[in-house]
């Protein structure tokens, strides 16, 4: 019993020579068309006892229809079946660019599968024209990040300290001004702590004012933010 290699070998060998279509207006030459390529594939298959399937894969942008063709051709007397990959065709966005590009395709998957002779460079008798490349939209500019000076925030973060530490005669009333001042500086108070060096030093200069404040009330109630 021959087995599917054999059996598409053999349908190479017997399979017709495939008939070009007439010349039409426009063509340099006569066109190979998908009707006569797949009538004289089926023939030489079928008489083997081969079946092909095909599975497509498209991509459509605004330019063109871009289908992958995979064909399978199955062995109806055995589980056996080879795959026929990597034909493809293009087609317009029009109405039936889809199915021009299924049908070239499939026509390649048979010509490839039985390496059918067809005489010609360019099978549908046209000059080719080249498509446009696909519109992509350019990526957004990222706008540069401007570079916080935490030292400057942090000098003035501590001049409002020092102000509000002449104005607070307890540990408490220093702590209450300075929650409001920072309602005021929040974001300032963000970007000084993402310094560590900044945050530390603001740290230092708060524990040192509330300090002179706790020698003379001796209260200490922590930093506050």
């Amino acid at each position: 019993m021959s087995n599917i290699y054999e059996k598409l070998s053999k349908a190479s060998q017997e399979a017709d020579k495939v008939i070009k279509a007439p010349k039409k207006s426009g063509m340099p030459f006569q066109p190979l068309m998908h009707d006569s390529v797949q009538k004289v594939a089926m023939e030489a298959l079928n008489k083997h006892g081969l079946y092909p399937v095909c599975n497509y894969e498209n991509t459509v942008t605004d330019k063109y229809v871009f289908i992958k063709c995979e064909m399978t051709i199955h062995d109806t007397t055995s589980k056996e079946f080879v795959l026929i990959q990597g034909c493809s065709a293009f087609g317009n966005t029009d109405k039936y660019g889809t199915g021009n590009a299924m049908s070239y395709s499939r026509k390649y998957a048979f010509l490839n599968a039985l390496n059918l002779e067809t005489g010609l460079d360019n099978e549908d008798g046209y000059k080719a024209k080249p498509f446009k490349a696909p519109t992509v939209s350019a990526a957004p500019i990222a706008k540069p990040i401007p570079k916080v000076d935490t030292t400057k925030l942090a000098n003035d973060w501590i001049a409002k300290l020092k102000d509000v530490a002449k104005l607070s005669a307890s540990p408490n009333k220093f702590e209450n001004n300075i929650q409001i001042q920072m309602k005021e500086f929040e974001s300032e108070l963000k970007q000084i702590k993402s310094d560590p060096i900044e945050d530390i030093r603001v740290d230092t200069e708060y524990t040192k004012l509330k300090s002179q404040i706790q020698k003379q009330q001796g209260n200490n109630n922590g930093r506050v933010w």
